[in-house]
């Protein structure tokens, strides 16, 4: 057992299962306590795996789409344990479709869940990481890890809500990273794969029967006690696809090409020769969608939504 956490307190938020249970697991194992949030019952259980690797657990049940919920999180954190020093914003719900046939409420569920409640719960760990800083007079201990995806990536047809939430949450990690950086906090996004409930009609078997699944969220797990640790101290701001045998670090954007109207301001013509030009005969593939990232996935689990 790794005490690289020992002393420290995390909050998981949809941790009765799945990635969520094997991060707070991880972090358990680590030396963490964790504040262990789901919306049902399957949270108790948990805490009581934690609580037999002999570190404190507390299960907070309820909806992060609920904006009083981070704050209901940070207050178990400091009241129960004394401190915080985790956050993994992992909750999430999908309700797949494509766009022709998305609902409002299928819209606003996802949106809510996953990117309203990201903001609900850094917030709430923002205001107290800020006045924790300020009242000691230097930077804090502080990490959030975000949960984003590769539909972010890829724009998923089959995903327009849940793409677009994504999206919203690398942003939102970009944005809290540049604003709490001066408080100590680190902040970084994680795409990750891994076979769960949610995703047990996503992919084939292990081909390789592996003792440990090639999609075990348990690998992906061990990443985020990583990006958790002190080690990461200089790790802020960046995304990673992480599955299987590998992490990739994701490279920001860059401009492919720049136009320049010749007499300053551009006329319909000149875009038409400039910029319509240099889209002809263009693959319908070479666009902002990172469909080069697919070829990261030698795990030889086929990905059948993409």
């Amino acid at each position: 057992m790794s005490t690289h956490l020992q002393g420290k307190t995390a909050i998981v938020t949809g941790a009765g299962a799945g990635l969520g249970r094997a991060e707070a697991l991880a972090l358990a194992a680590a030396g963490a306590n964790v504040v262990v949030n789901d919306m049902g019952s399957a949270g108790e259980d948990v805490v009581a795996e934690i609580k037999e690797l002999g570190v404190g657990a507390v299960a907070v049940r309820g909806d992060v789409g609920e904006w009083g919920m981070g704050e209901r999180l940070v207050a178990a954190a400091v009241e129960g344990f004394g401190s915080l020093d985790i956050v993994v914003n992992n909750a999430g719900i999908t309700r797949d479709t494509m766009l022709f046939n998305l609902t409002e409420a299928q819209w606003d569920d996802v949106i809510r869940v996953h990117l309203k409640g990201h903001a609900a719960v850094s917030r709430a760990a923002a205001v107290h990481w800020r006045a924790a800083s300020k009242a000691a007079g230097a930077p804090v201990y502080g990490r959030i890890i975000n949960t984003s995806s590769e539909a972010f990536l890829f724009g998923s047809a089959g995903q327009p809500n849940y793409s677009a939430a994504k999206a919203g949450i690398t942003a939102l990690t970009l944005s809290t990273a540049q604003g709490l950086s001066r408080y100590g906090v680190r902040t970084n996004a994680i795409c990750p794969r891994a076979r769960t409930g949610m995703t047990e009609n996503v992919f084939d078997a292990d081909p390789n029967n592996n003792s440990l699944d090639i999609l075990a969220p348990e690998r992906v797990a061990t990443f985020v006690a990583w990006l958790a640790s002190p080690s990461a101290a200089e790790v802020n701001g960046q995304v990673f696809v992480v599955y299987g045998d590998m992490v990739a670090l994701m490279a920001p954007p860059t401009v492919e090409q720049k136009f320049t109207a010749t007499d300053g301001v551009f006329t319909i013509d000149e875009f038409e020769s400039q910029v319509g030009s240099y889209f002809t005969g263009r693959s319908p593939h070479a666009n902002f969608a990172a469909y080069s990232v697919a070829e990261l996935d030698t795990t030889g689990v086929q990905n059948l939504n993409n």
